[in-house]
């Protein structure tokens, strides 16, 4: 009997072994077989990539806004000989920049701090120099011109080249946070990052070349062997709708703005409120695309599509918009609370300057920017309707401009709107809003009550053709009809409102200030404001829509002071561009 249990357990251990040894032979004849497939071709072929061109982008006359530019990988090699002493105190004057990083762009580094840097990178070539196993021991990347001419006049002659390329802006800094930038990703690869260098990474980027080439034991090519090359397809030109005039003109105007007004920072964006072309988008402060890496991370973003704040009264303008496209008031229609402030539920709404005008009119409740007006006009409208127009008018979603970084605040759910938040809403308070999703609606009202998608790319240019971009309506928001009376009620508002004396003469321009209060722990400060205005002209026929937003400006905190007189500064400058005569 123990025999034939001994048996048994011998023959289940020989058909367990049996079982594991076929596991494992179906693993890697059939599971694995890419894997070993690659690895042995590894070993057999060497392979080369060769990088594509990629693409430049043009602003609208054809200028280039980003161009290459020729560039370098040095490095050494052992396989000439033993490398000489004092080889990384030689290089580390010449490719100190290319190996650390600072948050000061190299035209204003001191000579103390030059002098670390050059130390620092001395100590970074000095630890690769003695790592023995090395045989070709990288220097640095994307080498100038003049560097490369400066590392052959040492004549080493361990030290090789390879082309490469780098991006080159023959306008500086302008437009940098609608460019972005090139760096390189984890496997070392350039890449594209926010702005149109993230957004259209794909068609920039191109498709890199690659050459394998058989090789015997020693790793040396075989004349003979299998040879196979995939050719580069170059990275595809992007032509914009920016204007190189307006946008230098924009930046000028902005960077003297913020200055004179004191703020932290300011954004201007210029767009065709008929197509949704951007023409100019400008923020200071701004950052070296070329020299990315020795700024603040937090530059990179840009303000207009990726940070949002409360907006103020220019949000004003699209609840009335809906209340007369709801037929629920008209420009004549008459407040009954206007004669001082109104309580809602605990709290009470004042106006902003604290006077008031009993039985205004809708429209005057526009010129004055009358929060207790709006609380009127919401109430009428009805909290429904107000969530209804809330996202027609786009405050939920993101515009789609073709940027990268764009985001939308997380709305509240509709269930958990109240009362006192559609009285704070009705004048642009307790919610947060991007400046592209405002100027996108504003352009509905210029344009005659369609929501356009905003775009900064025309053409996209290969070798073989060209794809225009074609502008995207989105919806239709309000009728003719109401965006005329809106229309109406801001030209009044520039004409009679706060900001009248800063208007620019003899045009018809419609626009709206907006002055939010910033809430930091729950509590909005007194003093501590966004300031901004937003408009079009000429009113009957817009060239443009504009939106100028300051951050926390010093001189004044009202944005009939600050944000208003910039705007139209800015503004008399593009009417003249676009040849609009003045009324005599």
């Amino acid at each position: 009997m123990n025999f034939v249990w001994r048996l048994k357990l011998l023959s289940l251990a020989f058909s367990l072994v049996a079982f594991l040894l076929l596991a494992r032979l179906f693993y890697w004849q059939v599971l694995a077989s890419g894997q070993l497939t690659d690895l042995a071709l590894t070993q057999q072929q060497t392979t080369l990539e060769v990088p594509a061109r990629r693409g430049e982008i043009l602003t609208s006359d054809g200028s280039f806004l980003v161009a290459n530019q020729p560039a370098y990988l040095a490095y050494l090699s052992r396989q000439s000989g033993p490398l000489p002493e004092g080889l990384a105190e030689k290089l580390a004057p010449i490719v100190y920049l290319n190996l650390t990083q600072s948050t000061t762009p190299s035209a204003q580094l001191s000579a103390a701090a030059r002098d670390s840097f050059i130390d620092k990178a001395e100590a970074t070539l000095t630890e690769r120099l003695k790592d023995e196993n090395l045989v070709w021991i990288p220097l640095a990347r994307k080498l100038t011109v003049e560097q490369k001419d400066k590392l052959e006049a040492l004549s080493l002659e361990s030290l090789f080249f390879e082309a490469d390329q780098s991006r080159f802006y023959p306008e500086a800094s302008m437009a940098a946070h609608l460019a972005g930038f090139v760096g390189l990703d984890d496997q070392g690869r350039d890449t594209g990052y926010h702005g149109l260098e993230g957004y259209y990474q794909q068609e920039l980027s191109g498709r890199p070349g690659i050459i394998r080439q058989e090789k015997d034991a020693f790793g040396q090519p075989i004349v003979i062997g299998s040879f196979s090359e995939q050719a580069t397809i170059d990275g595809r030109k992007l032509k914009l709708h920016l204007d190189r005039g307006l946008e230098y003109l924009v930046e000028k105007k902005l960077e003297a703005g913020v200055e004179r007004y004191g703020a932290k920072a300011g954004s201007v964006t210029v767009i065709d409120p008929k197509t949704g072309a951007v023409l100019a988008m400008a923020s200071f402060p701004a950052y070296d695309p070329m020299e990315y890496y020795r700024y603040d991370r937090r530059l990179f973003l840009n303000p207009v599509t990726s940070q949002a704040f409360e907006p103020g009264s220019i949000f004003k303008i699209f609840v009335m918009a809906a209340a007369l496209e709801e037929e629920a008031v008209e420009p004549d229609t008459r407040c009954d609370i206007c004669s001082g402030p109104v309580k809602i539920d605990k709290y009470t709404i004042n106006t902003w300057n604290d006077e008031y005008f009993p039985d205004s009119t809708v429209t005057d409740i526009i010129v004055h920017s009358d929060n207790v007006g709006m609380v009127f006009v919401g109430q009428k409208l009805g909290l429904d309707k107000f969530l209804d127009y809330f996202k027609k008018f786009g405050f939920t979603q993101k515009t789609g401009i073709d940027l990268q970084d764009e985001v939308t605040p997380e709305p509240k759910a509709d269930n958990r709107w109240t009362y006192v938040d559609l009285a704070t809403a009705s004048f642009g308070q307790g919610f947060l809003a991007t400046g592209m999703q405002l100027l996108a609606a504003v352009s509905s009202i210029a344009n005659g009550g369609e929501l356009v998608t905003p775009q900064v790319v025309d053409i996209i240019v290969s070798d073989t053709r060209e794809i225009e971009i074609s502008p995207q309506s989105k919806v239709r928001v309000v009728s003719p009809e109401t965006a005329e009376k809106v229309t109406a009620m801001m030209v009044a508002a520039v004409k009679e409102g706060e900001a009248k004396w800063t208007a620019a003469q003899g045009y018809e321009i419609a626009g709206k200030t907006g002055t939010a209060q910033i809430a930091v722990g729950g509590q909005y400060q007194e003093e501590t404001t966004n300031a901004s205005f937003i408009g079009f002209a000429p009113a009957n026929d817009p060239k443009f829509a504009m939106l100028v937003t300051l951050k926390e400006p010093s001189t004044s905190p009202w944005a009939s002071e600050t944000a208003a007189p910039l705007w139209f500064s800015i503004a008399r400058d593009l009417l003249n561009h676009f040849n609009v005569v003045p009324n005599p």
